[in-house]
């Protein structure tokens, strides 16, 4: 039987007064947005591949390499920029999370409107880790059958034309800032409601 966390009672709530030591924003920003970070790593230097193919293909080439290489190129560049904003909504849902946290403690109700995608799991896991409920998230998701490789979001599977949804676009890359009710990182104040 594993041992439970000095921060979390019994009954799923938080105890305010054993929070872990609380990372830095910056920290935080990272951790939730990881896989994001690395993809707009990748996206870059895609686009700087694309590029020099494109120009190559400009001076020497058909009409049809030009348009097609034009094309990975704005394929690529995009894709930073959507990036970035989905990096940003699952900052917020982290934020929101971790005060329905504190509040509430972790349950089910709460956690399933994040299991749609890699990405919010890991907003709602750094979250869940930075006030000592990492194990019971862990052990839901076991539960209901995520594992770590899980990548493609679900409803990318259940619809395929996803694309062309109002909520995919609001949700993955338009998410409104999110502020904070509680300042996790105050020293000595764990119930401290944020200005």
């Amino acid at each position: 039987m594993q041992q439970m966390n000095r921060a979390v009672s019994p009954g799923g709530k938080v105890n305010h007064d054993k929070l872990p030591k609380q990372p830095s924003i910056t920290t935080s920003y990272w951790n939730v947005g990881v896989l994001l970070h690395f993809s707009v790593i990748l996206f870059v230097m895609e686009s700087w591949f694309y590029w020099t193919k494109f120009r190559d293909a400009y001076v020497e080439e058909s009409p049809f390499f030009i348009i097609f290489w034009f094309g990975c190129v704005l394929f690529a560049f995009t894709h930073i920029f959507l990036v970035i904003m989905d990096a940003w909504s699952r900052f917020q849902n982290y934020k929101r999370i971790k005060d329905n946290l504190y509040l509430h403690g972790f349950s089910p109700k709460l956690a399933n409107p994040y299991t749609g995608s890699k990405c919010q799991r890991t907003a709602f896991m750094v979250a869940a880790k930075e006030l000592g409920m990492e194990q019971e998230v862990t052990n839901y998701y076991h539960r209901i059958g995520i594992k770590w490789y899980h990548f493609i979001p679900k409803f990318m599977i259940q619809d395929p034309l996803f694309l062309f949804r109002k909520s995919f676009v609001s949700r993955t890359f338009l998410e409104k800032y999110y502020k904070p009710r509680f300042n996790f990182r105050e020293q000595g104040i764990n119930y401290k409601i944020a200005e």
